[in-house]
């Protein structure tokens, strides 16, 4: 059963205004980034300390937050109070992302934690191993060589992808396909930034999954432009690529609706551990669609148009 039957979209003559959409939600996103010195990294990346604790009651995040503005901990005292205090799952429920200090003792984590347990005596269950829900630690050395196995892992992934394009297709069509991937990473990464989410190792799983999501669908309409390309020799090559993904809409919406609706409800649903990874999937199911009708198939046209016939 099809979807969408016997569409004649123009998409080719849609080019230019996607061109200058896309270069407006970068330009946007770039602009955060700078503006920003960078992402946002999570303690993954830059290394540091999150805790998570639970309290009797609503907390008050403004009382936790003033409670660190002085720990005192083995002599030294640190002002805990910039770090990232929020509620999740539950308005009782306390996540504390603080990044690392130079010469942090040894029980930091837990000095910070029965700091909060001793501000708080009336608030807090009566056991204080029932307060903590976890703790986690990242040194900094660490989180250094996660960011550049991240990075190298993106970096191999695209490399890996223009290869194996070139060889089961043409050049040029890696080359787009590259580039509407190259185009999703940043937008998604711009989108974080403005929303001022963090990048961690789940996010950057969801970064590779986007790319391998929207690499399936580009696939589809170049096989599509190559098979049609050979019946159709007497339209031009921009016609012969919108009657490509016109013949594939069909497939593209029924996918790329069902992916998002899963996404959707994990984001809405799956809590606070896997919110992130599901907001990226959901901008990138969104953004992979678009660009590999509205990114991809027009640098093709592009370049087939810049290429000298034979």
């Amino acid at each position: 059963m099809r979807l969408i039957k016997e569409t004649h979209i123009k998409f080719m003559d849609q080019r230019r205004f996607a061109f200058v959409l896309s270069a407006v939600v970068i330009l946007a996103g770039l602009g955060s980034l700078v503006f920003q010195g960078g992402p946002k990294l999570s303690i993954d990346f830059k290394g540091g300390t999150m805790i998570a604790v639970t309290f009797n009651e609503d907390a008050d995040i403004t009382q936790v937050r003033s409670s660190l503005s002085l720990v005192a901990i083995e002599g030294q005292t640190f002002d805990l109070s910039k770090g990232e205090i929020k509620s999740f799952g539950d308005p009782s429920n306390i996540s504390i992302r603080i990044s690392h200090h130079e010469n942090e003792p040894e029980n930091f984590a837990q000095s910070v934690i029965n700091h909060i347990y001793e501000s708080f005596p009336e608030h807090v269950p009566p056991e204080a191993k029932d307060f903590i829900l976890s703790m986690e630690k990242v040194g900094p050395k660490i989180g250094s060589e996660l960011r550049g196995k991240a990075i190298m892992a993106i970096i191999s992934a695209l490399a890996l992808i223009l290869l194996y394009i070139s060889i089961r297709f043409e050049f040029r069509f890696a080359l787009g396909a590259i580039a509407a991937l190259v185009h999703d990473i940043v937008v998604t990464v711009g989108i974080f930034s403005i929303l001022g989410y963090e990048i961690s190792l789940s996010i950057i799983a969801a970064f590779l999954t986007i790319v391998g999501y929207s690499l399936n669908d580009t696939i589809v309409i170049f096989d599509r432009i190559r098979e049609n390309v050979k019946k159709r020799q007497r339209e031009s090559y921009a016609e012969t690529v919108d009657y490509s993904i016109n013949r594939s809409l069909s497939r593209t919406v029924i996918t790329s609706l069902t992916s998002f609706l899963v996404v959707l409800i994990l984001w809405l649903f799956g809590g606070e551990v896997i919110h992130g990874f599901a907001f990226a999937m959901i901008i990138g199911v969104v953004v992979g669609t678009y660009s590999s009708i509205y990114i991809a198939s027009p640098i093709v046209v592009q370049l087939h148009a810049s290429t000298p016939t034979k």
